[in-house]
């Protein structure tokens, strides 16, 4: 089965007396998803919804159509994996012949900023929850937009069908693939909706960054003097708590891009994890994951006694929301703002041993970016041990990189060198010595040398120069304890200290070479 590049998925779709529902209100969705019985409906009218099996990304089962543009292109490997055309129109045949007769919903949004840089997007989903969702995440596509630079990216989804692992050609009966010449994304066998989202991102890292702008992985605010500040950071690490101010806007929580122009918001709405979300802590996001439309994913909930615990992991770690940005912000989506003032590569550090602050050149700045640090630890993931375990995503985004990393990087590279930000490293993880014995960075110390970075009040002439890593890390920083600055003296056991330090910077060395290769 081979498609035109012009035949419309939907006219195939009616062609097979599916009924299609186009471009519903959120209202309208809400009420769906109560009468289709597919979630729970609170007293604010916030969505709640079980993904079921998957409660994440299952990456294993992600591929990229083989062709002769991408064979060339694409940074292939575990993270890309290669599947033929052939095999390919065969799991969309079976994709298409399963939603014979279905009643499917049809949303037309887009990603992405301004004018070349706006992709427009086709969704067909068969829950009305998972077309709610992209509804929150994406954007309306502007009428007054004529020319079309970039052709519309349509996605299929189909969290009921599995497929025939030996027939089809893949690992499992799940699969996520991009065909990124037909400029068409299958995705079906689960119901985790951070799928199509990260589907869609890896679309706009592929076309994006050929076309000249930086795709980041990254959160964003904005002050009242126009400085905006951006956020990398693996999950966990603290990205859309920390731009989440009530002192300043939010230009995005998660995914944006960066042109000569300037900076702005590739999606139109917020993921953010919620598990042990603190009403005083995080105010902003506590009321956005609420309000009416908002879909929780995974979160337990009693029907009966019309309560939410966000404190429950009963289910799973990854418990999410999803709101538009209109629920936390004034600014207008997709808008183009000031370049960057100040960049903060966020690290859950569970060895201890980097500082809550570090000021980093240019140089350093790209072999942190490279990098994509963070730790996982037992408590937040199966199959790890007790000890904590490093890991790495080139740019803090591999999972979603179609491209070799030279290409993310020497953007970046050249967006530094032109627009000049300063550039810190920030652990919000563990001092006084490693998971288990020392304690985790204070959210308000975080929250307190983030401002004062931002506002450029971090004194810099009283610095001094990490011996392992070679940064410079603060003496002093207003409303902050001097102690905390300084995480070898932090450690009882300074020997212990140094052999994790020294342990840390070879892992780093290690994946650096790994990307390189």
């Amino acid at each position: 089965m081979i498609l035109s590049q012009d035949e419309p998925i939907l006219r195939i779709l009616n062609g097979k007396g599916c009924r299609i529902i186009k471009d519903s209100s959120r209202e309208k969705l809400v009420g769906l998803v109560r009468s289709r019985k597919e979630g729970d409906i609170t007293s604010s009218g916030a969505v709640l919804v079980k993904t079921g099996e998957f409660t994440g990304r299952t990456p294993g089962d992600k591929y990229i159509v083989k062709t002769k543009e991408t064979e060339t292109r694409v940074w292939w490997g575990p993270i890309n994996q290669a599947i033929s055309e052939e095999k390919f129109y065969g799991i969309l045949k079976s994709q298409l012949d399963y939603l014979q007769n279905k009643e499917l919903f049809v949303q037309n949004l887009s990603a992405g900023g301004e004018g070349y840089n706006r992709l427009p997007l086709q969704i067909i989903t068969e829950t009305a929850w998972h077309s709610l969702f992209c509804l929150n995440l994406f954007k309306p596509f502007p009428e007054n937009q004529i020319i079309r630079v970039l052709p519309p990216l349509t996605i299929i989804h189909t969290p009921n069908f599995r497929l025939n692992p030996s027939s089809a050609g893949t690992h499992s009966g799940v699969f996520i693939i991009l065909h990124l010449e037909r400029m068409l994304v299958l995705i079906g066998g689960t119901s985790y909706a951070g799928e199509i989202k990260k589907a869609v991102f890896s679309v706009m890292n592929y076309l994006f960054p050929l076309q000249g702008t930086l795709t980041m992985h990254c959160s964003a605010n904005l002050g009242r003097d126009g400085g905006t500040a951006l956020f990398f950071g693996l999950s966990g690490t603290g990205k859309t708590t920390l731009s989440s101010s009530p002192d300043r806007e939010l230009i995005g929580d998660d995914e944006h891009g960066w042109n000569d122009e300037g900076l702005f918001n590739l999606e139109g709405g917020c993921y953010a994890k919620t598990i042990r979300l603190d009403e005083t802590k995080e105010p902003i996001i506590w009321q956005a994951s609420q309000a009416a439309g908002s879909v929780l994913e995974n979160v337990v909930y009693d029907p009966g006694a019309g309560l939410i615990d966000f404190s429950s992991a009963e289910i799973t770690e990854n418990t999410r929301a999803a709101y538009p940005l209109s629920s936390v912000t004034r600014l207008e989506s997709g808008r183009v703002q000031a370049p960057p003032k100040t960049i903060f590569f966020l690290t859950a550090d569970a060895f201890g041993v980097l500082p809550p602050i570090a000021k980093l050149d240019h140089e350093q700045a790209v072999y942190y970016f490279l990098s994509g640090y963070t730790s996982k630890i037992a408590a937040t993931e199966q199959g790890l041990g007790s000890d904590p375990c490093a890991t790495f995503s080139t740019c803090f985004a591999e999972p979603f990189l179609p491209l070799p990393p030279s290409i993310y990087t020497d953007l970046f590279k050249d967006r530094i060198h032109q627009f000049q930000p300063e550039i810190w490293l920030v652990n919000t993880g563990w001092i006084g010595g490693p998971y288990g014995i020392g304690h985790r960075i204070e959210l308000a110390t975080t929250r307190a040398i983030i401002a004062e970075a931002i506002r450029g009040e971090i004194p810099l002439g009283r610095s001094w120069t990490d011996p392992v890593f070679g940064f410079q890390i603060p003496d002093l920083i207003p409303g902050v304890a001097q102690e905390v600055l300084n995480p070898r003296a932090m450690w009882a056991d300074k020997k212990k200290y140094d052999h994790y330090a020294f342990e840390l910077r070879e892992k780093f060395e290690h994946n650096f070479y790994r990307v390189k290769m």
